[in-house]
């Protein structure tokens, strides 16, 4: 089953402090920034770009790598999850712009970024748009660095084959809410191509003028227990269809207690590196 493609709901603020709570108690979202962060070049960089940053979970590993007198600005549209990460994260280095990612050039200026990073995030958006404005916005040299979920890439790490020994939490959910709701999920197409795999990517970059450098598909490591609290959060709570959250989270009460809490889940993702090409001498 390809990943809930959360769009909507981002904005209001129940999602967004159970959202930020997940991130600060769970080591998912902290994982991966630290894993594109790293990818981005960063030892000499004066202005960071965390696009998509919502709360602020990739700003916080950004902030931890970059030197003493450089920025970070973080892009996202939605106030509710930028006023929580005001609150949260402090640092004085760290510029907070609420704007769409694809209006990314309005707000800074050209070639002034050294690098950008979006984590989690770049699906949700109109790619072929962002990447011409992330285009315009980094400095010659300057690197683009993102990940995609695997569903949506059409990407499976070995990893997450082997760490399967029985079912997942989503296939227990959709279990207990037909036999306790008669419910039925809706079709979905088997021959459905991913919504975004590295070939379009690879030419959307290539149109927006940049090359694509470097590409990898991970696997990100975590328990039952954590794939549960992240479907607690209302933007993901399942199954989809006509229920209440109260609803959702009995069903997955019921569903996580048939599995093992510290069963080991495995989540696959494709990350992209992508750079301005220099000028030439």
């Amino acid at each position: 089953m390809a990943p809930q493609d959360a769009i909507l709901g981002w904005d209001e603020d129940s999602n967004a402090e159970a959202y930020n709570a997940f991130t600060l108690d769970h080591p998912m979202y902290d994982a991966t920034s630290r894993d594109l962060a790293r990818r981005g070049h960063l030892a000499d960089a004066s202005l960071v770009v965390d696009l998509c940053g919502g709360a602020g979970a990739t700003a916080r590993a950004l902030l931890g790598l970059i030197p003493a007198s450089a920025r970070v600005v973080s892009v996202d549209n939605a106030a509710a999850m930028q006023r929580v990460g005001r609150r949260t994260l402090t640092d004085t280095r760290l510029t907070w712009i609420t704007s769409p990612a694809e209006r990314l050039a309005d707000h800074l200026n050209a070639s002034s970024a050294d690098a950008v990073v979006c984590n989690s995030a770049i699906w949700k958006t109109d790619t072929a748009v962002v990447f011409a404005a992330v285009a315009h916005t980094l400095r010659p040299g300057g690197h683009f660095v993102f990940n995609i979920g695997g569903g949506f890439a059409g990407v499976q790490h070995p990893d997450e084959l082997s760490a399967r020994t029985g079912p997942t939490l989503n296939a227990l959910i959709q279990q207990v809410a037909a036999e306790a709701h008669g419910y039925t999920p809706a079709p979905r197409d088997a021959d459905r191509p991913p919504k975004l795999p590295l070939e379009t990517v690879t030419e959307q970059l290539t149109a927006a003028g940049l090359a694509v450098v470097g590409t990898e598909v991970t696997a990100q490591h975590s328990t039952m227990a954590e794939r549960k609290a992240w479907l607690s959060i209302p933007l993901f709570a399942r199954p989809e269809g006509d229920f209440t959250h109260a609803q959702r989270m009995q069903i997955l009460d019921t569903a996580y207690a048939m599995t093992t809490p510290g069963a080991p889940a495995v989540t696959s993702w494709l990350v992209v590196v992508a750079q301005r090409p220099k000028a030439a001498v």
